[in-house]
C-alpha cells in the first residue's frame, strides 16, 4: 500500500476532476510475494490506476491481490467501471485504503467485488490515503468545495512583505523548491488582486522538466483590475488563469481579458460583491479539488475568518523584515490560526535555513 500511495501521488495537481490515485498487483511465487503490476491514475483523470495497473500485470493479475488507495469505481461514467474490470482479471482480493465519498460509488465498487467472489479489505493504509484525497474527499463530501491549503513565508518578526506591500526575499531557495513542488502538486493555485498588482506574479512551476505541471492560476478580482500586460495575462494562453469577480468591474474590461485568453467567471453575494465561500463552490465546479493560496495577508485573514483553511504551510525565516513590514494576516495576529483549537500542528522540519510548520484542520 505504501508503493500505491507513492505513485498515486505521480498524478497529484495533473488529474483533476478526479482523484489521483495508485494501485499495485502483488502474486505469489511461492513464499516470496512479486509485483506484477503498477498504475497510478494518468493526466486528465484517465486511465484510472487499476486500468493501468492491469493493463501491465496481463495474465498476471489472475489470483493476485490488488492493492489501491481508493475504492474502485463502479458505475459508467466517461469510462467502465474499475470493478468490473478488476472481477475480469480475475483478481482475487483486493485491499484498498478508502471507501469513496462519491454518491456514485460509496460502497458500492466493493459490493460489486464481493458479490464476484472477491475478497476486500478496506482500512490499509487509510490515514495516508485520507491526506493524499483530502481534495477528493472535501469536494464530495463537504460542500462541494476545493480543499484549500494556504502556504505562507513569514519573517522572524512576522511580515510577509515590506512597507507599502513591497516584495521582498524571506525565504531561501531550499524553500523556494518546495512553493514550486506544492504548485505542481496542487490542481489551482489562488492569490488576490493586491498580490497580483505588487508582485506582478506568474505562480507556475518552474522545477527542471516540471514546467507541464504549472497548476491553474487564479485571482481575485472585484473589480476587474489585472492589468493587460501582466505576466499572468501574458502567459495565459500557456497556462490558464482564471479571473472570480463579483458583479462589479466593466464589460469592456472582462471583454479585454477573456481576449488575451483569461476566463472570467462571477461569485457574487446577494449585494453583487464577491463572495469566498461562493467563489470556492464555483471553483469546485469547474473540478477543482486541491486549491493552493498564495496571498496576499487580506485574502489569509479572509479565509481564516471564514473558517475555509484546511490546512496552512508557514515557511518561517530568521530574517528580519522591520517593524514597518506587512503582517501575514491583515487584521489578525499569526496565533488566530497557530494557536487557533481548530488547527493542529502535524508537521515541524528544517527546510534549509528556514522551518517549515504544517497545520492541519482538526
Amino acid at each position: 500500500m505504501a508503493l500505491a500511495l507513492a505513485l498515486g501521488r505521480r498524478g497529484l495537481g495533473r488529474t483533476w476532476p478526479n482523484p489521483a490515485v495508485g494501485a499495485v498487483i502483488v502474486r505469489r511465487d511461492g513464499d516470496v510475494p512479486l509485483i506484477v503490476g503498477r498504475g497510478w491514475t494518468q493526466p486528465g483523470g484517465r486511465p484510472h490506476a487499476e486500468i493501468e495497473a492491469l493493463r501491465r500485470a496481463g495474465e498476471a493479475a489472475r489470483g493476485a491481490t490488488l492493492y489501491v488507495t481508493l475504492e474502485p469505481c463502479s458505475h459508467h461514467g466517461k469510462s467502465p467501471p474499475c470493478a468490473d474490470a478488476v472481477i475480469a482479471a480475475g483478481v482475487a482480493r483486493v485491499v484498498s485504503a478508502l471507501e469513496d465519498p462519491n454518491p456514485e460509488v460509496a460502497g458500492a465498487g466493493h459490493a460489486r467485488l464481493r458479490a464476484a467472489g472477491i475478497a476486500v479489505e478496506i482500512g490499509v493504509g487509510a490515514e495516508e490515503a485520507r491526506h493524499d484525497h483530502a481534495g477528493h474527499v472535501r469536494r464530495m463530501r463537504e460542500g462541494r468545495r476545493p480543499h484549500v491549503a494556504l502556504k505562507l513565508a513569514i519573517s522572524a518578526d512576522g511580515k510577509v512583505a515590506a512597507a507599502g506591500r513591497r516584495p521582498v526575499a524571506i525565504t531561501g531557495e531550499a524553500v523556494r523548491d518546495r512553493v514550486h513542488l506544492m504548485r505542481a502538486q496542487s490542481d489551482a493555485v489562488m492569490i488576490g488582486i493586491g498580490t497580483a498588482l505588487a508582485d506582478d506574479p506568474l505562480l507556475t512551476c518552474r522545477l527542471p522538466g516540471m514546467e507541464a505541471s504549472s497548476p491553474v492560476r487564479i485571482v481575485l478580482d472585484s473589480g476587474l483590475r489585472l492589468p493587460l500586460g501582466s505576466r499572468l495575462v501574458r502567459s495565459a494562453r500557456e497556462t490558464p488563469v482564471w479571473l472570480v469577480a463579483g458583479d462589479g468591474g466593466s464589460r469592456d474590461a472582462e471583454r479585454a481579458l477573456a481576449a488575451e485568453g483569461v476566463t472570467v467567471v462571477r461569485a457574487a453575494d446577494a449585494n453583487g460583491l464577491l463572495d469566498l465561500a461562493s467563489a470556492l463552490k464555483l471553483i469546485a465546479a469547474r473540478g477543482i479539488t486541491r486549491l493552493m493560496v498564495e496571498g496576499g495577508p487580506t485574502l489569509a485573514a479572509a479565509l481564516l475568518a471564514a473558517d475555509l483553511i484546511d490546512e496552512a504551510v508557514l515557511f518561517h525565516s530568521p530574517k528580519v523584515v522591520g517593524a514597518d513590514g506587512i503582517d501575514a494576516l491583515e487584521g489578525m495576529r499569526l496565533a488566530a490560526l497557530t494557536e487557533s483549537p481548530h488547527f493542529k500542528c502535524v508537521v515541524r522540519e528544517a527546510v534549509g535555513a528556514d522551518t517549515r510548520t504544517v497545520f492541519a484542520r482538526r
